[in-house]
């Protein structure tokens, strides 16, 4: 049996098995909405897949909302699932594994920003995954270079629907104010009601994000940020003259304050800056340099362990930690989490960049109370 027909047994074996009959943890990836997520190899079929594990008494209605949203999904561009298992007190959901990691991720190893040429190619599968759930009236929420993960072969998909949204016939916009604070788009923040263009406002940041190494506002507080997304001129490159006019006019398509005027994911597949974009090919050794320099570190780190030594280090804060933003102090607290050993290469949807966390106000459906007090900061997928 191939290992594709075996991966559709998983549903199935979930109601009837242990997890742990049917998978191997290997290491721990990183922390999404909501949960942790791990390597784990499937035994019967040998397929290498990505698996978080929530606690059953987090907001169980927001992770089935993730779980439907991502079996209605069928896309080269966005990160499959194959099922759910209950352990305990925990769901396990089975995901594909994308060994390349987070395109934040591979800035953070390479300890670089990316080039115009693999900014074009990483956004090109980007905006084919934004084009189907846009299609499909459904919204992601929460773009940003560490929810974009490429495989080894270099195609970038979207990861984690913690908290995508869905349009009907009978809610033409979302009013829930969603998304990690710098990448969030204006009308958002404003509470003004928002479809599916609000993620072409979060992809022109993500386009900056991967040119310049961090969101616009990425130096102050996140709270101040959301302040002032709103109310300041649309953010731009700091030096224009780095870049060529076609990615410059590609980030001011989808950086326009009016969303009604702002482009859509169809209509920015067709750019020059798109439509020129390089095969996936070229980011293979992108992506092996990466690896390799995890590798490297996570070897360093095994034999300074062993020898006794204290290993502080600048990049502590990575994908397998989890940070914690204390809002009062606006300071990041980084905090060490036990389990799995951290995996020495690929990722799966762990923020970089971040850390910084998703934030929710006033949901759809929640009382009319959209003060800023009844905020409520969920970061790395723990609510605050």
């Amino acid at each position: 049996m191939s290992s594709k027909s075996e991966l559709k047994k998983l549903s199935e074996e979930s109601l009837t098995r242990q997890p742990e009959e049917v998978f191997d943890i290997i290491c721990k990836l990183g922390e999404g909405s909501y949960g942790s997520v791990y390597k784990a190899l499937h035994k019967e079929s040998g397929q290498v897949l990505a698996i978080k594990q929530v606690p059953v008494d987090t907001d169980l209605q927001e992770i089935i909302k993730e779980i439907s949203i991502m079996q209605q999904c069928d896309s080269p561009y966005v990160v499959k699932y194959y099922g759910s298992y209950f352990k305990g007190s925990d769901l396990w959901i089975v995901m594909e594994y994308c060994g390349g990691g987070s395109v934040s991720d591979i800035m953070r190893l390479r300890k670089k920003t990316l080039s115009e040429d693999e900014i074009a190619t990483i956004l090109s599968d980007t905006l084919r995954g934004l084009e189907y759930l846009h299609q499909r009236r459904k919204i992601h929420r929460d773009i940003k270079a560490g929810n974009i993960l490429l495989n080894t072969e270099g195609h970038a998909k979207l990861a984690d629907f913690g908290v995508a949204g869905q349009l009907t016939d009978t809610m033409a916009k979302r009013n829930t104010v969603i998304g990690t604070p710098f990448w969030m788009a204006p009308e958002v923040i404003q509470e003004i009601g928002y479809d599916c263009v609000a993620d072409i406002w979060s992809l022109g940041i993500t386009a900056l994000e991967m040119a310049e190494g961090k969101p616009p506002y990425g130096d102050i507080h996140p709270m101040r940020a959301i302040f002032m997304i709103p109310t300041k001129p649309p953010p731009s490159f700091r030096d224009p003259d780095h870049w060529s006019p076609e990615f410059i006019d590609f980030v001011s398509r989808c950086l326009v304050k009016n969303p009604e005027e702002r482009a859509t994911a169809s209509e920015l597949l067709q750019h020059i800056f798109i439509s020129n974009a390089k095969p996936v090919a070229m980011l293979q050794q992108m992506i092996a340099e990466a690896r390799d320099i995890q590798e490297n570190e996570a070897f360093r780190k095994d034999h300074r362990n062993s020898s006794g030594e204290s290993f502080p280090d600048e990049d502590e804060v990575d994908a397998g930690t989890m940070v914690k933003l204390d809002v009062d102090q606006g300071t990041l607290v980084p905090e060490r989490s036990n389990g799995a050993p951290e995996c020495q290469s690929g990722t799966a949807g762990s923020d970089v960049e971040s850390n910084l966390g998703t934030l929710v106000i006033n949901s759809d459906g929640e009382d009319d109370d959209s003060t800023m007090k009844s905020m409520y900061l969920c970061f790395t997928g723990r609510l605050m």
